[in-house]
């Protein structure tokens, strides 16, 4: 195995550098696209629910596409854990290996299955190709703890040296409700990672294999750069903040806090959170690191490179046990959910210091509905989708409308898509007028859809942000919360899961976001900026605003 330090690398021509890093992107970038147009279900091929990446030889990321924040928790402790399991560091070329546990292979969640494929050059491991898709199969299950979450996989050799292992492949298959889909979305898993094995092969060839490790550990050292910078641009100091934490499967609300330490270029990052739950709402500690990264590269500098450097001068700790740092047995299938009030944590504590680059709270939710039901032919369907809600507002724009935030990025489900696909008719499907919170700057509306189920079937709901409201900054108002119906009512809802008979209609509407800036706000930026383009005089000005 050919080792790569990272602080000590060979003197390189930085256009080269710069070359490179558009190579490790486009890379990244044209496997999410294989994975996507190769896939089968609903979820990958049309939601777009995967993500994609190249780590270096010893598990530092060099690049992630710009897919889904939170699944970089799913990537930072899969290499790691292989590279150190006896039986498992014997790596030859062929081999691919599977996973998703949350404990034992740095997986977030069971229906997140990550696939890895070594990439060998000139007789050398040098780096992995890795992507992780969201297979939609683990539906109707519990969630008092992960036992009753789906099959649980260790890393483990699903192809070696080329040969498919296929009592692993028939062992994994068995477990799942949707088997067909399931084979057909792991062939396209590992089509992604064929390309980017061939991809980092022809930049090797291309540029040297040396010019290209060392490439690589500049590119780490250069985000660390970037990374202190921003954070030195931050006024030392420790910032505070709590927020509430509500979901469909709790009883109440429960608070979270965070405390952030800026000392010169570094940052800490303390949360606490009530002991882990019996719920799948719990987050273990890769999970945690994703969306802290996330939510400090958004605010401290949002071109800083995705890859493992900006993790160097960013330290976070959380009590381990509890919610935002789980432990065994928790169940773990509804993470993000917390997660997303995590990113919410992080932007209220900075909004004390650095409110221009922060938005007021988003939804602080991912509006999930998973629908399961058997065909007139026996056979078990599975349709999984996630809601958009709204955006927080900013200090000089209104919060976008309806869009996926922070932690989640997957696309919409066409309407003919679904109903073509599942027993299932969309009657609405619009904004909430009203439900972004009123500011100089308007938080961003949620959406509404309206299901009618058109045989019976299972439906699970989940969210957030149904009790507590979005905050605004600076005098902005709250957003909507969100809720959900059946046939018009909303106490129906067992732990998120019902039945649902042919006809009836289920209702899921999301948050909306705060707003930014005093109402009334709007009307006098409107006025200064009248006054600054000639439109008005400092006079009228005086008269109409005051």
């Amino acid at each position: 195995m050919l080792n790569v330090n990272q602080e000590q690398t060979t003197a390189i021509n930085p256009i080269t550098v710069e070359v490179i890093a558009s190579a490790f992107a486009s890379t990244v970038e044209e496997m999410g696209e294989a994975l996507v147009r190769a896939s089968y279900s609903t979820n990958i091929k049309e939601r777009r629910d995967c993500s994609t990446a190249l780590f270096d030889a010893n598990g530092a990321m060099l690049c992630q596409a710009e897919h889904i924040p939170m699944h970089l928790g799913s990537f930072i402790g899969f290499i790691p854990y292989l590279m150190h399991t006896p039986g498992l560091e014997n790596i030859k070329p062929g081999d691919i290996f599977i996973g998703n546990d949350a404990y034992e292979g740095g997986g977030t969640h069971l229906p997140d299955i990550v696939m890895a494929s070594p990439i060998f050059v000139q007789g050398h491991l040098v780096a992995w190709a890795i992507n992780t898709a969201h297979h939609s199969d683990f539906a109707d299950r519990g969630h008092a703890h992960i036992y009753q979450e789906g099959l649980r996989i260790p890393p483990v050799r699903l192809y070696k040296e080329g040969v498919l292992q296929e009592d692993i492949q028939r062992l994994f298959l068995l477990n799942c409700q949707v088997p067909h889909e399931r084979v057909s979305d792991l062939r396209a898993q590992m089509a992604a990672n064929r390309l980017g094995i061939t991809r980092l092969n022809e930049l090797c060839d291309k540029y040297g294999l040396d010019t290209v490790l060392a490439a690589g550990a500049e590119l780490m050292n250069y985000a660390e750069r970037k990374m202190r910078l921003g954070i030195a641009s931050i006024p030392d100091g420790t910032y505070s903040f709590k927020d509430r934490f509500d979901s469909e499967a709790l009883v109440g609300e429960l608070e979270f806090g965070v405390t952030i330490e800026v000392r010169g270029d570094e940052m800490h990052l303390d949360f606490v959170s009530p002991p882990q739950v019996r719920a799948g709402l719990n987050v273990v500690y890769t999970a945690l690191l994703a969306t802290v990264y996330y939510a400090v590269k958004s605010i401290v500098d949002p071109t800083i490179l995705p890859n493992a450097g900006l993790a160097r001068p960013i330290h976070v700790t959380a009590e381990e046990g509890s919610l935002l740092r789980c432990g065994h047995p928790a169940a773990v299938d509804g993470r993000i959910t917390a997660c997303q009030r995590v990113v919410d944590l992080v932007h209220g504590a900075f909004a004390q210091v650095i409110p221009h680059r922060v938005t007021a709270a988003s939804n602080g939710s991912v509006g999930v509905a998973s629908f399961n039901g058997t065909r007139p032919d026996k056979s078990l369907w599975v349709y999984l989708e996630t809601i958009g809600g709204g955006s927080g507002a900013r200090w000089n724009k209104d919060g976008l409308d309806g869009v996926h935030v922070h932690m989640t990025n997957t696309s919409n489900l066409p309407v003919e898509a679904l109903e073509n696909e599942y027993p299932i008719t969309l009657l609405r499907y619009e904004l909430v007028d009203g439900s972004g919170g009123a500011g100089t700057f308007r938080g961003g509306m949620g959406l509404r859809r309206v299901y009618r189920a058109e045989a019976d079937c299972r439906v699970q709901v989940m969210g957030s942000r149904l009790i507590s409201a979005p905050w605004g900054i600076d005098g902005g108002r709250e957003g909507a919360r969100g809720y959900f119906t059946l046939n018009g009512n909303r106490d129906v809802f067992v732990d998120g899961s019902t039945d649902l008979k042919a006809g009836d209609l289920l209702e899921i509407v999301t948050p909306g976001a705060g707003g930014y800036g005093t109402p009334n706000g709007r009307e006098k930026t409107q006025v200064e900026s009248d006054v600054r383009q000639g439109r008005m005089t400092a006079a009228e000005a005086e008269s109409v605003y005051g």
